[in-house]
């Protein structure tokens, strides 16, 4: 076989072989990027069996979960308004107007870290959302990154009142308590439509730290912070804040 043929054979078989590794490539990136339409998409509908926040608290934290404890999801009809609305002035004051990140809140955390003061959160409801439903509690950049990609998704696909209702279902409000039903039930031995203003800003107001701040025993800070909420429930709008949320 002439020499020239040869080399042209071998080429022809390393371009195919490469071929087929970018083919490969390409092919795993875009699984990799589709997983979370696949995974967000249907949750707009179907409320979610479990979290990566509850897997991780029960086989790597090691924690107990007791009968009164344990997640049960809650419809937005079964849920105190005060209870959305304490939330909303606790954790995301701009939750209604934002695509997803509070900017503005972003550079301010940015700035005091570059002043030398601890860095401190800026998340939003929805990124809190997508780092409860799917990932881990760390502010490493690759974690902050995927946060940040399944937000957008979550924004896209999702109304505001599906992205609070999630919040409420599946947020922790006490070591092993997720989800506001089995937090009503735990502390206040009620159901979540029965929540009224003052409970409703106490549970807001341990969300920071749930495994730190306590419902049951609130410190004077958590009463403090209670407190404060429920001034700024009042000055976001109240109740009527959540009128026409679903259109949102």
């Amino acid at each position: 076989m002439p020499r020239k043929i040869r080399i042209a054979g071998r080429l022809q078989r390393r371009r195919s072989w490469q071929g087929w590794v970018r083919l490969a490539i390409l092919t795993v990136v875009l699984f990799g990027l589709c997983i979370p339409i696949v995974i967000v998409l249907p949750l707009r509908w179907i409320p979610p069996s479990t979290t990566a926040f509850m897997l991780r608290h029960r086989f790597v934290v090691g924690g107990s979960i007791d009968s009164r404890s344990r997640y049960r999801w809650t419809d937005w009809d079964q849920i105190s308004s005060h209870l959305a609305v304490a939330v909303i002035a606790a954790e995301d004051q701009k939750f209604l107007d934002h695509h997803g990140f509070d900017v503005e809140s972003i550079q301010d955390a940015l700035a005091d870290a570059q002043r030398g003061r601890r860095l401190r959160g800026a998340s939003t409801i929805s990124q809190q959302v997508s780092k409860n439903l799917l990932l881990w509690p760390s502010r490493s950049l690759a974690r902050k990154g995927l946060e940040a990609y399944v937000t957008v998704f979550i924004e896209l696909l999702w109304t505001k009142r599906r992205i609070l209702e999630m919040y409420l279902n599946v947020a922790e409000f006490g070591d092993g308590i997720f989800g506001i039903a089995a937090a009503s039930e735990y502390f206040f031995d009620t159901v979540p439509a029965h929540i009224e203003v003052d409970n409703a800003a106490l549970l807001a107001a341990v969300l920071p730290n749930p495994t730190v701040f306590r419902v049951d025993e609130p410190s004077a800070y958590v009463r403090e912070r209670q407190s404060w909420i429920r001034r700024q429930m009042t000055q976001v709008g109240g109740v009527e804040l959540l009128e026409g949320l679903e259109e949102r």
